[in-house]
Order: structure tokens, then sequence, then C-alpha cells
């Protein structure tokens, strides 16, 4: 999107006489040429997006230390303990929600509660 540099509303396209074709404002005398003779354009613009990194709402293997253990089966690897932890995810009126990382050291799978 291309903002107009006099008020700053947003610019439209329009197809100009001999075909060519220009930014222009709704509603001030703002045009922008973009198309160029024999149709190659004079306008070039391209953005890259950059990702975001991904959070980890768990705190990483630092939230993971001094965590107790209790029973609760992998499904991973049906090893019968896990390490626990609860965080309220939701409003305050929810129930907290509980996250579990397998004890086996070989497969660490965590998983939630539903």
């Amino acid at each position: 999107m291309l903002f107009c540099p006099c008020c700053g509303n947003l610019l439209l396209i329009k197809t100009l006489m001999q075909g060519e074709q220009a930014f222009y404002c709704q509603t001030c005398p703002y045009i922008f040429p973009i198309g160029g003779r024999g149709g190659k354009s004079l306008y070039k613009n391209r953005t890259t997006l950059k990702r975001k990194e991904v959070d980890d709402v768990l705190g990483g293997e630092e939230g993971w230390k001094n965590v107790d253990s209790t029973e609760a089966r992998c499904p991973k690897c049906e090893h019968p303990r896990a390490y626990f932890m609860q965080i309220q995810t939701r409003s305050a009126d929810e129930p907290m929600s509980i996250f579990y990382k397998c004890c086996n050291h070989d497969c660490q799978h965590q998983w939630n509660e539903k």
C-alpha cells in the first residue's frame, strides 16, 4: 500500500491516456505515473517480510528447572513419570493449563492436558 505524500490518504491505481497507469489520490490532485512508454513500468517496489521469532511460552530450558514431577504417562515413549507446570494461559475465570515434559532424558516429549 502506498499513501499520498500530500494528505496521507491511500493511493489508488487508474489508467491514463495511452494505456499508462498512475497512482492517484481521491482527495487531492496528487498523481504519480507508474507506466512508461511501451508498457514498461517505471515503478518497482519489493518488500521482504521479516518473520518474528516464536516466543517459547513455557520459558525454554530455564522454565523447566526446579519443577516437580508426577505420575503421568508419556504419550510418546510410555515413561510413567513427567515433569509438570501450571500456567494461566487464558482469562482469570478459566482454569490453569497443565504442561508436561517427559522425565525420560532420551525422549523429552512435551504435551499439555486438554
